[in-house]
């Protein structure tokens, strides 16, 4: 071999090595690209879940508040009739009332008045 076969010789041995640490070097980066989207995917999977999960707890949670609301607005409905009934009931002549209405009582000297009511 001649002077200039030899340097040949060792461009090439250069150029393979540089090629081959090249190479290494990719497929490094790759695999570490790949495990870190494959880490990203798996991620990304689990916070969707955990979202979609929440949002359809949210909404059972605000239909049972509608619900329970709407019950506590009949309750406190309920409850002002009854305070307004027993107002009412205080007073001696709403009393009178209710007795000559419902039972057919009257006060002495009272004269009932019945009127039938016919249909038309």
């Amino acid at each position: 071999m001649g002077k200039y076969a030899a340097k040949e010789q060792a461009r090439r041995q250069t150029v393979k090595t540089t090629q081959e640490s090249k190479s290494d070097k990719s497929a490094g980066a790759r695999r570490r690209i790949w495990i870190w989207s494959a880490f990203m995917v798996i991620f990304l999977g689990w916070a969707g879940y955990t979202l979609i999960s929440q949002q359809s707890q949210i909404a059972d949670k605000s239909a049972e508040l509608a619900k329970k609301t709407s019950e506590q607005q009949m309750t406190k409905q309920s409850q002002d009739q009854l305070t307004t009934e027993v107002k009412r009931l205080n007073d001696p002549e709403y009393i009178g009332q209710l007795a000559r209405k419902n039972y057919g009582m009257y006060l002495p000297g009272e004269t009932p008045i019945r009127t039938e009511e016919t249909s038309p």
